[in-house]
């Protein structure tokens, strides 16, 4: 017979708060501090509260991320195993954070059966393989395939995102190879995409309109002859050109949009207002 399962994932995958309370899904926080205080991502501090703070803050009082403690995902993990079920814990890319790596410390001081899956992605990237792993679950795959499923479908994951500025990237430290955009005239939208959980530069472009035409056409040249099994679109404070976004994410691939949501504070920190996501798996 096979083990009931239940999904722990962590803030960034930006889910909406109704997805996670209809299929039951654990979210830990991750946290936002600023010099005033502490937040829980999406539990103290929600984007329409956030990006306003955001962009009063100046650069001494910019804010930073930290990770779930062990506690925190100790206090998550014990009620679920004390159910009887077993526990799979999607999380952010370990190329971006230690959540996952705390994550695996807080299981080993368990007993019980608790899988940590390294997503390499982030934002709703991470949603679509929760989703995925969902629905492996209703069809009663045991928790070795539904790992091998998820291995072969991070491989089939791809985020791309267009910033307005890449301030909030180099301030935040996330730059890597994205670095090599710096030099570009100011007024560029740099596009992003996350490879094997880290950013890598893609394309640039002049305004935000060229930005959500040149996503799209990244995803179907990606996609080439694949089709998507799903689509999402994420927005930092810029939800009239994330409507634009889906739009033509739609008309292009002749499918609905699986999910559109404002990114979170602890993805907010680092890209900022104005930043447009297009996540995808095929």
């Amino acid at each position: 017979m096979t083990r009931k399962i239940k999904i722990v994932t962590d803030s960034t995958a930006d889910l909406p708060h109704e997805y996670v309370r209809e299929h039951g899904i654990h979210v830990v926080p991750l946290y936002v501090n600023f010099s005033h205080g502490t937040y829980r991502d999406g539990v103290d501090i929600q984007p329409r509260d956030f990006y306003p703070m955001l962009q009063e803050a100046n650069n001494d009082t910019l804010p930073k991320t930290s990770t779930p403690s062990i506690d925190d995902f100790i206090k998550t993990y014990e009620p679920i195993l004390k159910e009887g079920y077993d526990i799979l814990s999607i999380h952010i890319s370990s190329g971006l954070s230690s959540t996952a790596s705390i994550a695996e410390a807080a299981a080993r001081k368990l007993s019980g059966t608790i899988h940590v899956f390294d997503s390499k992605s982030i934002s709703l990237g991470i949603g679509l393989q929760v989703c995925e792993a969902l629905e492996m679950i209703r069809n009663n795959l045991s928790m070795e395939n539904i790992l091998e499923g998820l291995h072969e479908l991070r491989q089939r994951t791809e985020v791309l995102f267009s910033l307005d500025t890449l301030e909030y990237l180099q301030k935040g430290g996330r730059i890597g190879k994205v670095s090599a955009l710096l030099g570009t005239i100011l007024s560029i939208k740099p596009i992003v995409r996350v490879e094997n959980g880290c950013y890598i530069p893609l394309d640039k472009a002049r305004n935000q309109k060229q930005a959500i035409n040149k996503m799209v056409n990244h995803m179907v040249a990606i996609l080439g002859d694949n089709v998507p099994q799903h689509i999402a679109v994420a927005h930092g404070a810029a939800e009239e050109a994330a409507h634009a976004l889906k739009q033509l994410a739609e008309e292009t691939m002749g499918m609905k949009v699986s999910f559109f949501k404002e990114t979170g504070p602890v993805v907010g920190v680092h890209t900022g207002p104005g930043t447009l996501g297009l996540a995808f798996l095929y």
